[in-house]
């Protein structure tokens, strides 16, 4: 019989690197003290609140029992891209063929298709920090290197066009940007966006452009970096899908439009991993883009007034300070002066040392910042109820206020 150490054996480098999703490893830590009966408040979870809507819900049942259970081509339905395409042009103004969309399972899966696409061994990746944790460990699993730009709260945790040259060397492959953000909920302006778009045309790099959270925006309006021209969208792999705004995190569709020679290549590579996505949930998500968007206005609404109670709370709590975000549903909350204070004897070194004590004192779940790149930081979503959230900033700071 193998032992472990003679199975791990068999391991590849690259696989070895990778490790669990923080943000799936609190929710998990969450849901088991849920199961032993504990009053546990979670605001870890990275997905709406809200039911799918039924006319959505509805037209996956019809598409069962309409048959339509079988394959579909590798790259989506082609009623589907083509509604895909549509909406790109209705929400940032930015016309791609039905040959340029590519559907997949989930944007994290589009994702790591436009980076498999793209990436050599040795290419850099250039990730602005906060990130969303998956965007490392995917460029570490196909041989590419992480080379980070480092932003700060009073920046509002936005990269500037100097700090983007100065991070391009000659094995820069490409920038991901993330607009509205995960986890810091920032929003880049046009003239932002702009302003980084001439830095990327300048050097000739690729940009994937992670707008998941693009119709959840309180201030402002989303813009693509797509849409500031043919220079720069020849440059852009844009991400988007259904998750989000429309509450199917678990139906798993996601996109990109990107220029037709990277998206022939990430049709063939899902051709050969995962072929199509689940044909059922496409003719789901077909409703969904279709439909007229009113039952995402309510919930965009409902997580405004969720959003400034999150912010205008964490902002009472002494030593907790918090930008306001402007986008997706987190608010990315500053506890640098909780760091190196002590929780009934135990020093909090980190922000897992913070959200450890934290969960077994108060039962309130959140995300340490680590997981994103940013210690001194603690993702709290606000995809909960008034009550959830209400209930959250009184055990954060009763927590706050036994520290010594």
């Amino acid at each position: 019989m193998s032992t472990k150490s003679e199975t791990a054996s068999f391991l590849s480098h690259r696989a070895g690197q990778i490790e669990a999703s923080i943000t799936m490893a609190i929710t998990a830590m969450a849901k088991q003290l849920k199961r032993d009966g504990k009053n546990v408040i979670s605001m870890s979870a990275g997905e709406p609140d809200f039911d799918t809507p039924e006319f959505i819900k509805q037209a996956g049942i019809d598409a069962i029992q309409a048959g339509k259970t079988k394959y579909t081509a590798a790259a989506g339905l082609p009623e589907l891209k083509s509604a895909i395409a549509q909406k790109i042009k209705r929400d940032v103004d930015v016309d791609y063929t039905d040959a340029q969309i590519v559907v997949s399972c989930g944007a994290k899966h589009s994702i790591f298709n436009a980076l498999y696409a793209i990436i050599n061994d040795g290419d850099e990746v250039i990730i602005p920090s906060p990130y969303w944790v998956s965007y490392p460990s995917q460029v570490a699993l196909l041989g590419g290197r992480s080379v980070f730009i480092e932003t700060t709260d009073e920046a509002q945790f936005k990269i500037t066009p100097a700090q983007l040259k100065a991070a391009i060397t000659d094995r820069t492959k490409v920038l991901i940007l993330n607009s509205p953000s995960n986890p810091t909920g920032m929003v880049y302006s046009r003239e932002e966006l702009s302003a980084l778009a001439k830095v990327i045309v300048e050097h000739q790099i690729l940009v994937i452009s992670d707008e998941i959270y693009g119709q959840l925006v309180y201030e402002g309006t989303h813009e693509s970096i797509a849409s500031l021209g043919d220079e720069i969208k020849d440059l852009t792999i844009l991400v988007n899908g259904a998750s989000k705004a429309y509450s199917m995190t678990g139906w798993r569709i996601g996109y990109t439009a990107a220029p037709t020679e990277i998206a022939t290549v990430m049709s063939r590579l899902q051709s050969h991993s995962t072929s199509n996505p689940m044909t059922i949930a496409q003719w789901a998500s077909l409703a969904a883009f279709e439909g007229d968007d009113s039952e995402v206005a309510t919930m965009r609404a409902s997580f405004d007034e969720r959003r400034i109670r999150m912010t205008d709370g964490l902002n009472a709590i002494p030593n907790v300070t918090c930008q306001r975000p402007q986008g997706a549903f987190y608010a990315f909350p500053n506890i640098a002066a909780c760091i190196g204070k002590s929780h009934q004897g135990k020093v909090i070194n980190s922000s897992v040392d913070f959200c450890q004590a934290l969960l077994e004192s108060q039962l309130l779940a959140c995300v340490p910042g680590s997981g994103f790149g940013a210690d001194h930081n603690l993702r709290f979503s606000y995809a909960a109820s008034i009550a959830d959230i209400d209930a959250a900033l009184e055990r954060l700071a009763a927590f706050v206020k036994e520290l010594t």
